[in-house]
């Protein structure tokens, strides 16, 4: 039996993507930052589907957590990683918690690229395995209001295209997930004054994305941006200035948070 690793796997994006893995028959080792929804998702995935389920209760922004992780499970080989765990901060860079960017930057990158690199070396051993790595529309250019968010998912999607060029022939595929904004808790957690309106125009469906990222990662795809205004919406900063991109992603941030 295949073994499948799945971080934020308790809602949303991460869960959608277990329930795909269940009906391919992995077994599932399921980390989440919060046990209560963690155990709802196991106990949903086992009335539903006849697969193991394993969890774990891990903080992914605390220092060599991918490490912590690996122990706890013997270091037992996987052959899908889905790095899905993220958040979102709003406001000024000026203004913002840094203890709360330093989690998000543990979480994005350092967590992410340190669990990646344990599970590599195992996959191109074997000549086999698959790596989902979760950036977003947010890569394509620089953010405003949320700007520690989108350069992370900026290092997400360069590094996991890079790595996939690294890896051909290998038989071991990275794809970068880069959605827009989907229907998920993250808009509730992006802003720490929660009476600010949250973004609604081009919202998509958590299942669906979840659905065109898990097709694109099986096909070994480099990345994948679901939904063709999204596609649009990617090429959009190659015919403008920088400049004129932030502007218009500030903007956008403001209007949709504070009209």
């Amino acid at each position: 039996m295949k073994t499948a690793l799945v971080t934020g796997a308790a809602s949303g994006l991460g869960y959608e993507l277990t329930l795909l893995l269940a009906k391919d028959h992995y077994k599932l080792i399921l980390v989440d930052v919060n046990p209560e929804a963690l155990e709802q998702a196991k106990t949903n995935l086992l009335k539903d589907f006849d697969v193991e389920v394993i969890t774990l209760v891990k903080d992914l922004a605390v220092p060599n957590v991918s490490e912590d992780i690996m122990k706890t499970i013997n270091y037992q080989p996987i052959d899908v990683l889905i790095n899905n765990a993220g958040f979102g901060l709003f406001g000024t860079f000026a203004e913002t918690d840094w203890e709360r960017e330093l989690a998000m930057l543990h979480v994005h990158i350092i967590t992410t690229t340190h669990l990646t690199k344990l599970v590599l070396e195992g996959m191109v051993k074997r000549g086999s395995g698959k790596i989902l790595n979760m950036s977003s529309l947010a890569a394509f250019q620089p953010g405003p209001l949320m700007s520690i968010y989108y350069a992370s998912k900026g290092y997400m999607l360069s590094f996991s295209e890079a790595i996939a060029n690294e890896l051909k022939g290998t038989g071991v595929t990275v794809t970068a997930l880069c959605p827009g904004p989907t229907q998920t808790s993250f808009q509730q957690t992006v802003s720490e004054n929660t009476t600010d309106n949250k973004i609604k125009f081009n919202m998509a469906c958590a299942k669906s994305v979840a659905a065109y990222g898990y097709k694109a990662m099986l096909q070994g795809k480099a990345y994948a941006i679901p939904g063709g205004f999204n596609k649009f919406l990617a090429t959009v900063p190659r015919f403008i200035t920088r400049n004129a991109a932030a502007n218009i992603v500030r903007k956008i941030q403001t209007k949709n948070r504070n009209s």
